[in-house]
């Protein structure tokens, strides 16, 4: 059996994403926006791919749905847990793993949705693969994603930039916000795909709270702030842009987190 060149990437990412419960408070609405253009009915099979906290699956859940949540991050799955537990929502099947090799079976999905989190996987034509194995002939697959020419496609961007080249190289998450890319990507496994364009809103102080949120929150900041602790100066300048970068989007003590939404029909 081939070891998974990614391994030593996707540990660095559990690693990375376990701070994120405060940050995944704000992605709240957005998993009710999701869940409702994904058209989720009661008890269909829904999977919620890098559920994080549970916001998508907990929302989806309450829409009458058969759900279970599946994230690389057993922290989360924690909170998910205690999230579940808080809304007496007690039959969530929560699951650890990674989204390369879904540990279910083809076709056992109705619904298989996505926030924000099949992005991070490195090979998008594995992840998507797998997402539409365990997804049923004529079932849906949506997911939201950031493109990478608004707020957070850029800040991707710009945090990567400071980053050492890596080896092997992981696609960048903000190529899934293309719907081009997309499109390619779902290619003819699918039929009938749809977009839509949505806004996320982080209350912030000021730009510099929001940054300071993201460092201690957000898996790629997290990451970044471990890689430049010992140059102050590099660390000084990548601040300074970021600031920059996020007061073009903030307004009102809110941060305007643009978004698109893609639903497609498996063949």
């Amino acid at each position: 059996m081939t070891s998974d060149p990614f391994q030593a990437f996707k540990a660095m990412q559990r690693e990375n994403w376990k701070t994120f419960a405060p940050l995944a408070m704000t992605t709240t609405p957005s998993a009710a926006k999701l869940v409702h253009f994904a058209g989720v009915r009661p008890n269909q099979r829904v999977l919620d791919v890098g559920c994080g906290t549970g916001v998508v699956a907990i929302t989806a859940r309450r829409a009458g749905a058969v759900v279970t949540g599946f994230d690389l991050t057993p922290e989360l799955l924690a909170v998910a847990k205690e999230n579940a537990a808080i809304a007496e929502l007690d039959d969530i099947t929560w699951k650890q793993g990674d989204v390369e090799s879904l540990p279910f079976r083809d076709g056992e999905f109705d619904v298989v949705l996505s926030q924000f989190a099949h992005i991070f996987a490195p090979r998008p034509e594995v992840a998507i693969k797998e997402m539409l194995r365990v997804l049923k002939s004529g079932g849906r697959i949506a997911f939201n994603t950031w493109p990478p020419e608004l707020f957070i496609g850029r800040m991707f961007a710009l945090t990567a930039s400071y980053m050492p080249p890596p080896d092997p190289k992981p696609a960048p998450p903000h190529q899934w916000g293309d719907p081009n890319i997309v499109v390619q990507r779902l290619g003819t496994a699918v039929r009938d795909v749809t977009f839509d364009r949505a806004v996320q809103v982080t209350p912030a102080l000021s730009p510099q709270h929001y940054r300071h949120l993201l460092e201690q929150t957000g898996g790629p900041t997290v990451r970044l702030m471990q890689t430049l602790k010992d140059d102050p100066a590099r660390l000084a300048q990548f601040r300074h842009q970021y600031d920059e970068l996020v007061s073009q989007y903030f307004d009102g003590n809110l941060v305007r987190q643009d978004f698109l939404m893609t639903r497609a029909t498996k063949v």
